[in-house]
């Protein structure tokens, strides 16, 4: 697998005060592939408790440096990008944390660049901001609340989008089916359609204009062959369930009256199909090789 350009992308702190938002930045870097952490005058942590904050990341804990001063940090950068919510101050190039990822990786492909974050409590200096060349403002509504772990984890995310190191992937679905063949949807409109017939859905609408309205649904869900199936087999149940308790009803009746068994039987079969229509008796012929169907999609 080729090296990532963001091998190429340091992160640095500024005087952090909470080891709770360093194991934080940690974190984000773990998820989205930065590996260079730098700090500059940051509170007393503890490394294990970063690892706990942060789970199997010794590879970047191991490998954090510590600095005293912001320029000796950034040393060896030719481009950095500082992480402030001075929306007023003009004088800096302006970023988001997307349009700052285009900048940020276009100069990684001659060395390295940094992201850099201030105290919990009052973001960057000015001395730090000077030594930026652009500054980066999370768009965000009135209240302002991010801390420095989450803004660090927006800022990476652009960049690890850019990069294109989307290196997870993410498995098909367990049920993975392709897409319906033109034969299977027009079966299950069909059947969808003696269904509503069955139910008197269209007693008193526009048969066609409904139907369309249906395919119009259907088609914007885009289902796959599964799900179509699905579909189906929900509409010749409909079927299924008037005709069986319309049979079994007559036939209850009948016997009740004292109609011998055959005649009963034979009269509850009629009524049911009757009330299904023929489009509804066909579905039920066909409904058969659903399961065959089912077991090949």
């Amino acid at each position: 697998m080729p090296e990532s350009i963001l091998k190429n992308v340091a992160v640095v702190l500024y005087e952090s005060q909470d080891s709770i938002n360093i194991g934080g930045v940690v974190r984000s870097m773990k998820n989205m592939g930065a590996s260079d952490l730098r700090l500059i005058r940051p509170c007393v942590y503890d490394p294990n408790r970063i690892e706990q904050v942060a789970h199997d990341t010794r590879d970047i804990v191991e490998k954090i440096r510590h600095f005293d001063t912001i320029d000796a940090a950034l040393a060896d950068c030719v481009y950095v990008v500082g992480y402030s919510g001075r929306r007023q101050a003009a004088r800096w190039a302006r970023h988001t944390p997307r349009s700052a990822a285009v900048d940020l990786l276009a100069h990684a492909q001659a060395g390295k660049v940094a992201i850099m974050f201030g105290r919990e409590d009052h973001g960057l200096p000015n001395e730090a901001l000077d030594r930026s060349h652009a500054i980066c403002t999370i768009p965000t509504t009135e209240h302002f609340s991010l801390n420095v772990a989450q803004a660090c984890l927006l800022g990476l995310y652009e960049l690890h989008l850019l990069a294109g190191d989307n290196t997870k992937k993410l498995s098909a679905p367990r049920h993975a089916a392709g897409s319906p063949q033109k034969a299977q949807v027009e079966r299950t409109f069909a059947d969808m359609e003696a269904a509503l017939s069955a139910i008197a859905y269209f007693k008193t609408r526009n048969q066609e204009l409904i139907m369309r309205a249906f395919r119009s649904m259907v088609f914007r869900a885009n289902p796959d062959s599964r799900e179509m199936l699905m579909l189906r087999t929900a509409s010749i149940e409909v079927l299924r369930t008037i005709e069986r308790e319309v049979r079994l009803g007559v036939r209850a009746a009948l016997l009740a009256q004292g109609v011998d068994d055959a005649t009963a039987t034979g009269a509850g079969r009629a009524a049911g199909a009757a009330a299904i229509a023929s489009s509804g008796e066909s579905a039920l012929e066909a409904a058969a090789t659903v399961g065959a169907d089912h077991e090949n999609e």
